[in-house]
């Protein structure tokens, strides 16, 4: 069977082309101490059906490109979507958080006493 690697898909922007991001948890061999070490791969998507955020597998193939040497063996789970913040709550001005934090205990003081 050939090497198979199962990551997440990136970026589809490319003509039957996906990349796709491998991360994995390594020791140190000195150091003992764990890190996060992310691979990325370029694998060859026939029918253009993988999107950006699905959990896909990939397989080792001849070949196809410079850079593409796999191909997508199966979508193994779709995205749920990405979420984008909508154009007014992304301009709201935030207030320095001292001044803001205590101008607004102060207003509820006042509301509680009247």
């Amino acid at each position: 069977m050939a090497h198979t690697l199962v990551g997440i898909v990136t970026s589809d922007k490319r003509d039957k082309t996906i990349t796709v991001s491998i991360t994995s948890r390594e020791t140190h061999p000195l150091y003992r101490k764990q890190y996060t070490k992310t691979r990325k791969y370029t694998a060859h998507d026939e029918k253009n059906e993988a999107k950006v955020g699905d959990k896909v597998e990939i397989a080792a193939t001849r070949p196809l490109s410079k850079t593409k040497a796999y191909t997508l063996v199966k979508i193994i789970e779709r995205s749920h979507g990405t979420v984008e913040l909508k154009e007014d709550v992304m301009n709201v001005e935030m207030p320095e958080k001292v001044g803001a934090d205590k101008a607004a205990k102060a207003e509820v003081a006042k509301e509680g006493e009247e």
